[in-house]
């Protein structure tokens, strides 16, 4: 447990960091589902929205930008894949 008043203090400041950064990452996820899941004409604009939505949290260094950026290359392969099987 924390002795000192700005221990105690950063123990506050970094719940909720932690709070805000998982529903950032829970966006993340159901962003990058709603692409794998969308239909073949749906499929670009969730795509949009999850870049989007990776880009923020990279901003934010949430996440990695290296990371960020291979999710967005996998999801625009995978889409691309789909739209020139159709």
């Amino acid at each position: 447990m924390a002795n000192t008043s700005s221990a105690k203090k950063a123990v506050r400041v970094i719940a909720k960091r932690t709070e805000r950064n998982r529903g950032i990452r829970t966006g993340i996820k159901t962003a990058v589902k709603k692409v794998v899941k969308a239909e073949p004409g749906k499929s670009e604009e969730a795509l949009r929205e999850a870049v989007k939505t990776l880009d923020q949290a990279a901003a934010k260094n949430i996440i990695h930008k290296n990371k960020a950026a291979r999710k967005k290359s996998r999801l625009a392969k995978q889409v691309n894949k789909a739209a020139a099987a159709k």
